[in-house]
């Protein structure tokens, strides 16, 4: 219990969440002034990259940065290709959490931070959820790759302001593992986390049907702690951040908010969470849960009432699945030892 509702102490998060919610306002503001919000969760995907290194230097902060930039890059035209391919949805969710587990063990190995594939399940999961031409691809390579780049860009400038660039070599503790018990700790985990996306993701889709990708991402979350206890504590943060921001978002929703006043609304939430996430993810998930689904209501309206639904049963099928995961992965670890 202490470990749930535990607030760790504050290490200039406020910092953090400026850089991120700059990070997140220029690509949104570019897109609303153009007229085309539509594609704001390209945009969204692509600023995650801002959020990795929090407490690196700046050095490897914008090295990992640049490196996932690439790889939600990646995730994202991986998730148009597959949408373009027209592939049936249990394909879809096959091959997201085939990215999950390839990006858990890049994240494993290179140690980056924050750790796991979260960001990349729903990078791909989304933009394979979403209808796709042969023009998306350049469309998300624009518009994601831009705001990618803009996120590692106010880093490198922010570093070059306080003179804390150095060109030199990565630290030994961003070159792949040598260690094999430490690689293969990373296949395990990332196989791990494969099971229980694929689990959570086909559990979503013939359950609820629509964004099915939000069971695998909550799985995803929930299988992010490095013991079963910590896994356990996170999975029901989520859940519990997620029922209070579900009625926040119902608030907002509920308002029908100009398009201008809801991305600055996100931007908002977006610093909110920056603020606590590695304070408190329930918490986090209070900011987290509005601004993914104004962010979804921005790129695709639909009913809230809908949107709001989904994303609670989508949770709690995502957090039982990953949570039972992690049980049976400590049992058979326990069992091997």
């Amino acid at each position: 219990m202490t470990g749930l509702i535990r607030i760790a102490p504050h290490r200039g998060d406020h910092r953090v969440a400026l850089r991120a919610a700059f990070s997140l306002a220029v690509p949104l503001l570019v897109l609303w002034a153009l007229g085309r919000l539509d594609l704001s969760v390209y945009a969204s995907f692509g600023a995650f990259a801002s959020l990795y290194g929090r407490f690196d230097p700046y050095a490897d902060r914008i090295r990992m940065q640049a490196a996932a930039g690439v790889t939600l890059l990646s995730c994202m035209m991986l998730g148009t290709l597959v949408s373009f391919a027209g592939l049936p949805d249990a394909a879809r969710v096959g091959i997201v959490a085939v990215i999950a587990a390839i990006v858990t063990l890049i994240a494993h190995v290179w140690r980056w931070h924050p750790p796991g594939g979260l960001f990349a399940v729903f990078a791909a999961g989304a933009c394979a959820s979403l209808p796709a031409t042969a023009g998306s691809f350049l469309v998300v390579l624009v518009v994601g790759g831009a705001s990618a780049a803009f996120g590692v860009a106010v880093s490198t400038v922010i570093a070059l302001a306080r003179g804390g660039w150095r060109i030199a070599p990565p630290r030994g503790t961003r070159h792949p593992a040598a260690a094999t018990g430490v690689v293969a700790r990373g296949v395990d985990v990332a196989l791990t986390v494969a099971i229980g996306a694929a689990l959570a993701g086909l559990a979503g889709l013939f359950l609820i049907g629509n964004h099915w990708y939000w069971a695998m991402v909550a799985a995803v979350a929930a299988l992010g702690g490095a013991e079963l206890n910590a896994r356990v504590i996170r999975g029901v943060q989520r859940l519990l951040g997620t029922v209070l921001g579900i009625a926040v978002a119902a608030g907002l929703l509920a308002l029908h908010l100009p398009p201008l006043v809801t991305v600055l609304v996100a931007v908002l939430l977006q610093a909110g969470a920056e603020l606590y996430v590695s304070r408190n993810y329930g918490i986090t998930m209070l900011f987290v849960t509005p601004l993914a689904l104004l962010m979804v209501e921005l790129a695709v309206p639909a009913d809230p009432v809908v949107l709001l639904r989904d994303r609670m049963l989508d949770t709690v099928i995502g957090v039982a699945v990953g949570t039972l995961v992690a049980v049976a992965s400590a049992l058979l670890r326990r069992r091997r030892a």
